[in-house]
């Protein structure tokens, strides 16, 4: 792999453009900090002016993330799609897409990230679940603005995640395959999911998740 940082591009932000890059591609683990001054090229005095350790390029990384869900993923799906349950599918068709684009080498890089990353990270672990929170905060705002198309006890949370694990898992199955169907399997059973909330919106859903806890079918 090989990064071409323009180099109008100020020198943090095109280290942690290079850094994203490599470690989306080849993980955290994997990519050396000479690696990433090569690529980005800067010398090793730029880059601890800016960051202590490869660590602290990591959180710099994550942060980048975080702060451009809105432009970088969630954005284009909101201009493309007025529909709510539109732009839950057409989020997950942008995962497809670059699945296939990548010939199965793209994935979720916070999922990456996520496997990886060691529980004595926790400043990283947050920022992992600050991003997830995000996405997730994000696909349920657009499930409340289809309310009127689930039963009154749905609960929208746990629906939210159930989405958001329905892209991970079928991204990771699609990659270890090379093969779409996977995930294009779990994206049909979550619309024919969500179909039976639509035919059963005047009462309980087939299998819907409940705000209220034990409740008895």
């Amino acid at each position: 792999m090989k990064t071409t940082p323009d180099p109008k591009i100020p020198t943090r932000q095109r280290l942690l453009l290079t850094a994203r890059e490599l470690f989306h591609a080849q993980g955290y683990s994997a990519t050396g900090m000479a690696q990433i001054l090569r690529e980005a090229q800067v010398n090793s005095g730029s880059l601890y002016h800016y960051f202590k350790s490869k660590e602290d390029l990591l959180i710099g990384v994550l942060e980048l993330y975080r702060d451009n869900i809105w432009p970088m993923l969630i954005q284009p799906v909101v201009e493309r799609h007025s529909d709510p349950l539109d732009r839950v599918f057409g989020l997950l068709e942008v995962y497809r897409a670059q699945l296939l684009g990548s010939e199965f080498q793209s994935s979720c890089p916070i999922g990456n990230l996520a496997l990886e990353l060691s529980e004595f990270q926790p400043r990283a672990r947050e920022l992992i679940e600050a991003n997830f929170e995000q996405w997730r905060t994000i696909v349920r705002g657009w499930l409340l603005d289809a309310a009127d198309q689930f039963p009154p006890s749905t609960d929208l949370d746990r629906l939210a995640t159930f989405i958001l694990t329905t892209m991970e898992g079928g991204v990771m199955l699609s990659r270890s395959y090379r093969d779409v169907g996977p995930f294009d399997a779990a994206v049909l059973s979550l619309r024919d999911y969500l179909q039976h909330f639509e035919s059963n919106r005047d009462g309980e859903a087939v299998g819907a998740p409940s705000r209220e806890k034990g409740k008895k079918s």
